[in-house]
This record gives C-alpha cells, structure tokens and sequence, in this order.
C-alpha cells in the first residue's frame, strides 16, 4: 500500500513525509510537489535514499500526470498539502493562488475520482482523500468571539484565503456528489523546523541573527493560534486513520498569541541561546511596518471535535515548541543560508523594503 502526498516538498508536506516515515511500519510515500520556491527537497535528505520515499517532481493540475501516477502506484490514501500559502504573495500576485488552490485541487479530484471510481469494492471503501486546509476560510475573530467550530460560516478576507475556501468546497461538493471518501483538516498557524523564511517566526529568527530588522505589521496585536507542526502531522496521521468521512476537522494548538508577543518571545530566546556580540536585547531590531491591507486581526481554533471523536491533543506547548524551533534554526544555519535563494531575497525586499 501506498500514500500519495501533493505538497510534499513544502514546510507541512515535508514533515508529514518525514513524520510519516519514521512511524514503525510505515507504508511507502509518493511524494508529487512542483518545486516552487519554497518547495525544497533539502528538507528531505534524510529520506533521499529510502525506497520507501519516490518523489515526482509535477502539478497537481497536471491530469495526465496524475492519472498516470494514480494507475502506476495504486495509492490507498491521497493527502492534498499542495497549495500556495502565503497570503502577503496572494495581495501582490493572486492569479497563482487561484490556478493552483483551485484549478489545481479541481484537477486532483477529478484524477482522484476517476481512479477511485476503477478500484475493487474492497480497495473503493478503505480509500481516503484527506484535503488540508486552513482556519482562515473563516475570516477574523473579534477580541471577544468565540473560537472558530467546524460549522463557523466561511469569510474569507484575502486572495489567499478565497482560494482555498473554493479548494474546501469543492472537496466538499465531491464527496456529496460523487460520493468521494474525503477528509478535510482546517489548520491554524504552524511553525517549527524546515519553514521557509518568509513567514513570521522564521522570518523573524533569521533577520535576527543576520542583524536585520524584525519588521511588525501595525501595532503588532494580530492574534493567532499556534500550531507546533509536529503535532499537526499527529493529528493529520489521527483523522486518516479513523475520520469520519465527509466531515471537517479543525486542528489548533490552543495557543493564542498576539504577533508582538511573539517576536518579543523569540528576541528572548535568542538573547538567551545566542546573544548579540554588542550585549544589546535583540528586541530593539523590532520595526513597525504599514499594516498590510484586509490584515485579519484574529484567529482562534476550537479543536474541541478533533479531540472528543478521535482523542487527539497537541503534544507541545508553545514553550516547549517555540523552543525547540529557535533551537533548530541556530543548528542549521546551513540550511537556512541555502534557501535563501535570490528570488527570496528579492520578494523580501519588495514586501518590507531595502532594510529588511
């Protein structure tokens, strides 16, 4: 038996390979990502050579790829991380978004229903599509709401997330049309080891050592819920293997946290585990930016369902997780350095100017 992960190249896809991998007994991988930048097969290296692990570097919107992948390798399961995700990107570029969290996921599916719809009826029940996705589809929280539920009306504020509210309906259209066996996840905020520098806590590490400013959108009071990734791949490996089908799981980390007070934690834990030649606080590098238009002001998950049907919780705390993250970008500057590729550097500056 085989997994087909789309994505798995990325900062998710990638510790779900290796997540799933080091599970004893582990069924094989098929790893399908584009490579775009910043899909980075480095964060795969240390499977590169188990035969367990075969990556095909292609599209999701490729139909003719993926009904050849699906017919060669019979996958039992499909999980979809394949997405662009980075929503500053979606305000300045958003036509890739819709053409790969939309047209993209439109064409796994039909690939996907197509080859479920050939299967033995043996092999046609125990099939998974597993669709991860993200809480904001449901918009902003105001300081006293309510967590995001599952059944929270969607409202999405940028290219971004429209994008993938479209990728969630369609998944959902499926299954009640077609019948299709899908899954679908609904994340917060993830962070930890192999995350491309261009979103906020590794963003904010790397600036940091590299003597750069640490730019802060607005006042910095952006709140989120953060999600240790590890425990994300726990609680994905969880809904794949007992999920109800058709239904939506939200995965959180019980860990609301203003942006500020995170850059605060991380100046903290650099002062602590690498301090700045001169003595200074690397807090004082914080620079306030011009908030970024339609910025969401709060998210928050209730991973409550997740937890009473299939008896998952977060193994971290945000302290013992954001720990273990600095941790691992100050012993692997390595890789750091090598995916800061030009293109990189050139998009950071377009975002946050010259200085950052």
């Amino acid at each position: 038996m085989t997994l087909l992960v789309t994505g798995g190249a990325g900062f998710i896809g990638g510790n779900f390979v290796l997540d799933w991998l080091a599970q004893p007994g582990a069924e094989p991988v098929l790893n399908l990502d584009k490579l775009t930048y910043a899909g980075n097969l480095e964060t795969l290296a240390s499977v590169s050579q188990d035969a367990r692990h075969i990556f095909v570097q292609g599209d999701i919107a490729d139909a003719e790829l993926l009904a050849r992948l699906l017919a060669e390798h019979r996958p039992r399961a499909v999980l979809n991380f394949a997405a662009e995700s980075h929503v500053d990107r979606s305000i300045l570029g958003p036509e890739d978004f819709i053409q790969t969290n939309v047209l993209g996921t439109f064409r796994l599916l039909e690939a996907v229903r197509a080859y479920w719809g050939g299967l033995e009826p043996a092999a046609k029940e125990a099939f998974r599509f597993l669709h991860v996705s993200t809480d904001e589809v449901y918009g902003s929280l105001a300081a006293g709401d309510a967590a995001f539920t599952e059944t929270h009306r969607y409202e999405p504020n940028s290219p971004y997330s429209a994008s993938k509210a479209a990728s969630d309906h369609l998944v959902r259209a499926y299954h009640h049309t077609y019948g299709l066996p899908v899954l679908t996840t609904n994340c917060s905020n993830n962070y930890g080891p192999f995350h491309f520098p261009e979103k906020l806590i590794p963003l904010m590490i790397v600036n940091a050592l590299a003597g750069k400013p640490l730019p802060v959108y607005g006042d910095g009071m952006q709140i989120r819920d953060w999600l240790y990734v590890k425990d994300h791949c726990s609680a994905i490996r969880r809904v794949l293997e007992a999920g109800r089908l058709g239904e939506v799981y939200n995965v959180g980390g019980w860990n609301e946290k203003a942006n500020i007070e995170i850059v605060h934690t991380l100046c903290d834990l650099l002062d602590e585990l690498q301090p700045r030649a001169d003595g200074q606080s690397y807090r004082g590098q914080i620079t306030h930016v011009t908030d970024r238009p339609g910025h969401d002001r709060r998210y928050a998950i209730d991973a409550r369902k997740l937890h009473e049907e299939l008896g998952w919780r977060p193994a971290e705390t945000f302290e013992s997780g954001i720990r273990k993250t600095v941790r691992w970008y100050l012993d692997n500057p390595g890789w750091v350095s090598r995916v800061q590729s030009g293109a990189y550097r050139d998009w950071v500056q377009t975002q946050y100017g010259s200085d950052a």
